[in-house]
């Protein structure tokens, strides 16, 4: 990485976020409480996959998703939620044509896209910083019905070899019939979080936009007995001018939504229509689905009456005139005594965050940069921490099914990631994409701790020593590849990436984290012995391997033995493990700066790099 830019993350003075960060960091404030951890797709996804066959995509379909309890996380439109995601906000919307809300971001599935799965909507990740003080995200919602239909038949109709057919090939966005919907967030504490949602019509006719900010809880209770439910209902304070919802939650507290000038308070289950999926009585009168009943089809009885539930919303119907721009303030704050006057400070607030967030990324970005690189570098910054997702997945609970689920099939016991058992994920986790890659992937989030490093290196650091703790890398040495396939081989670069945050801490600080540094090491030795006993399987310093980085241009699965017991060495793999031996090498260097036991280590990785050099230029004894 080049000096100059690591030379623009060291500060003379601490401005007003790092000093949050430096908060959370010493967990004095736990300004990181809430961030954007909803994810932006959980349908479709391996671990909401419950088949015996494994085909994730059709288990869990986009058509299901509005009406079906999501049993390991929720999803919805640049929404936020608490870091395990027990209460969840998004906004969902209408627009008097669709056959449904849109509560979240259609795409085609990997069977249907003509090059995979593909998110087919417009959005925009705008801004962010590491605490989420200040956050933006743009949504481009379509006036005339959303051409589901069309997408999907127009890219299944077209060839591997031919472009993939967008949203605005459909012919929806002509004349600019579309909302431009931004949505904001800003923290006045860290339990205490200011949403400003804005609407603007930028087409040439007078157009209706329903807008439901929505609150929920993540279903907990519907998998084992004895789980106490949650609870959302309307709050001290409610009237006309205010509407308020509170929610009550065993672990999280109690907190209230708080929405200026609302309509109506609208209240359902977070729990699945089975009458209507699957034609069995519903265990809840009132179910996921009630919101599009209500709204769409005019169907009140779909929502609690009683007003209360474990998914609430606030309905806004707003008319917009051409180039007409209407905003909508909230505010969900933990409920203290003295109550906060929701709106009092609202603007300031907003104004102070924006600028301590202009402050922040002005002393990151390196001098050399012109305004328009630094606006490109605090926005692809800012994309990173967008992708910042809770995911939870314990493998072993998988396997097995739930306590109050039927028992899933017998195939699984011997299916995908039945070799990971241990794997216990519940955390918030660098996603390689928000829609596309809902999901870790080993070696994507090693690559994404670099820049991470520059603007949190704390988290960057966690991330890399959490895939490597004890319930997340297999006891033989592996680390997990990612959810469609644990077991696959990713290329072995978490040395090298933890190497160079080390180093981008210790220019930013003037110190780096030995004790990082030792920890992932020692990890690191497992893993490579993992590569040497798997993956070397002559003995020669030649190493087989998988999905090691040439993507989806293989004419057959690198990672799949042959029938025959053959194997297929690779090139690529073997230059991964000399780069693997180098970095080794030199932390344990490093290491041997305080600790000379570490100087007899790096002398071993020296050893295998020349071992593994030696035997890629005399393949076969007569030289490559």
């Amino acid at each position: 990485m080049d000096a100059e830019v690591i030379s623009a993350c060291s500060f003379a003075a601490m401005d007003a976020e790092r000093e949050r960060l430096e908060q959370n960091n010493r967990r004095e404030v736990r300004w990181q409480l809430w961030g954007p951890y909803l994810s932006e797709r959980q349908w479709g996804t391996v671990r909401e996959d419950y088949s015996a066959d494994g085909d994730a995509w059709n288990y869990f379909p986009h058509e299901h998703a509005r009406s079906r309890a999501y049993r390991w996380g929720e999803d919805g439109i640049g929404g936020i939620s608490d870091y395990k995601q027990r209460l969840c906000f998004a906004c969902a919307f209408w627009n008097g044509r669709d056959p449904f809300l849109k509560e979240r971001l259609f795409g085609l599935t990997g069977p249907q896209g003509n090059h995979g799965e593909d998110v087919k909507e417009i959005f925009f990740f705008e801004d962010n910083t590491p605490t989420h003080s200040y956050m933006r995200m743009s949504y481009r919602y379509p006036q005339a019905a959303f051409p589901y239909d069309e997408l999907v038949r127009q890219n299944a109709g077209r060839s591997r070899m031919e472009p993939e057919f967008e949203l605005w090939e459909t012919g929806v966005l002509r004349e600019n019939r579309y909302f431009d919907i931004t949505i904001e967030y800003a923290k006045a504490a860290s339990d205490d979080l200011l949403i400003r949602v804005t609407a603007r019509n930028c087409g040439p006719e007078a157009a209706t936009l329903h807008l439901l900010p929505t609150l929920w809880f993540r279903n907990t209770w519907s998998w084992a007995p004895d789980v106490p439910r949650p609870n959302l209902r309307v709050g001290d304070g409610h009237s006309e001018a205010v509407g308020v919802i509170e929610a009550s939650h065993n672990d999280l507290g109690e907190y209230r939504l708080v929405a200026e000038a609302g309509g109506p308070l609208l209240f359902t289950e977070n729990e699945t229509n089975l009458q209507l999926l699957y034609g069995v009585p519903n265990n809840s009168r009132h179910v996921k689905d009630g919101f599009h009943e209500a709204v769409v089809r005019g169907n009140a009885a779909a929502v609690n009456q009683d007003r209360m539930g474990t998914k609430a919303a606030v309905l806004y119907k707003i008319a917009l005139e051409p180039a007409q721009s209407r905003s909508v303030r909230l505010r969900l704050q933990k409920i203290k005594e003295p109550a906060i006057h929701a709106f009092g400070d609202f603007d300031g607030v907003f104004a102070r965050r924006r600028e301590e967030a202009d402050e922040f990324y002005r002393a990151l970005a390196p001098g050399c940069l012109s305004a328009e690189h630094c606006a490109i570098q605090r926005q692809a910054l800012a994309g990173m921490l967008w992708t910042k997702q809770f995911y939870h997945y314990v493998v072993e609970d998988w396997l097995k099914g739930d306590p109050a689920q039927p028992v899933p099939p017998n195939e699984r016991k011997t299916g995908r990631n039945a070799e990971w058992s241990h794997l216990y994920n519940e955390r918030v986790m660098s996603m390689p994409d928000a829609w596309e890659y809902p999901w870790y992937a080993a070696w994507d989030l090693a690559f994404h701790c670099i820049p991470l490093a520059l603007v949190d290196s704390r988290f960057a650091k966690n991330q890399l020593d959490l895939i490597l703790r004890e319930w997340y890398q297999h006891p033989n040495g592996q680390i997990p590849a990612y959810e469609w396939n644990f077991s696959d081989v990713n290329p072995p670069v978490l040395g090298w990436a933890a190497w160079r945050v080390y180093k981008i801490e210790e220019h930013a600080t003037g110190k780096g984290d030995r004790a990082f540094l030792e920890t992932v090491f020692h990890k690191l030795l497992i893993n490579f012995t993992w590569w040497v006993n798997r993956k070397d399987s002559g003995g020669r310093n030649i190493f087989e391997g998988g999905f090691l980085g040439l993507d989806n241009i293989g004419v057959f699965d690198r990672s799949a033995s042959f029938s025959d017991g053959s194997r297929l060495e690779q090139s690529d793999g073997t230059s991964w493990m000399g780069m693997f031996c180098l970095t080794m090498m030199r932390t344990a260097l490093e290491l041997a700066r305080e600790n000379p036991v570490y100087e007899n280590i790096a002398t071993k990785f020296f050893e295998h790099f020349l071992g593994i050099a030696a035997a890629m230029n005399n393949a076969g004894g007569q030289g490559i």
